[in-house]
């Protein structure tokens, strides 16, 4: 039995595709650290299997977190580049947003940071520590301005490049 289409029904690409990582981030542990520990530099701890907010417990031994090495090398993952006139009309506005994502994000994973906001040539270049969150900051300000988007994932390096213009 075949079933009329719907009215006014149109398919909808869809830009929420997962990037399949090939090789893994070589920041990230090739171990689990022993139980319980904090980041000297952030102060995440890293408890029940994962980095996560909260309070040291007393004699927790120091292990840096991959987005506090990731910084201290200055070796972003996400590279989000934003520019045109619009944004240059809109940047504070934009900008808000790009914050907000990394707030929302760090919350729940603490290696979901930004590392450093330029302005140059016109447009502002940011810089993170996980390509996730360089993914989220470029999908927040299409879904919010539209504009163009382009991912470009190199899965070798673990690097996304995210180019907003509008």
């Amino acid at each position: 039995m075949t079933h009329p289409p719907f009215v006014g029904f149109r398919q909808i690409s869809r830009h929420d595709q997962l990037f399949k990582e090939r090789i893994h981030d070589p920041y990230r542990a090739r171990h689990k650290p022993s139980e319980p520990a904090v980041c000297p530099s952030c102060g995440a701890v890293f408890h029940e299997g994962r980095w996560q907010w909260g309070e040291a417990p007393e004699g927790a031994h120091q292990e840096m977190c991959a987005a506090c090495h990731r910084i201290r090398d200055d070796f972003p993952a996400g590279f989000v580049t934003l520019g045109g006139e619009f944004y240059a009309a809109h940047h504070s506005e934009i900008m808000h947003i790009v914050h907000n994502v990394e707030k929302r994000e760090k919350v729940e994973h603490p290696f979901n940071r930004i590392m450093a906001v330029e302005e140059k040539d016109g447009g502002t270049l940011v810089t993170t520590t996980d390509i996730h969150l360089a993914r989220g900051i470029g999908e927040a300000i299409h879904n919010a301005y539209q504009g163009d988007l382009e991912f470009h994932y190199n899965p070798d390096e673990y690097l996304l490049r995210v180019h907003w213009t509008r």
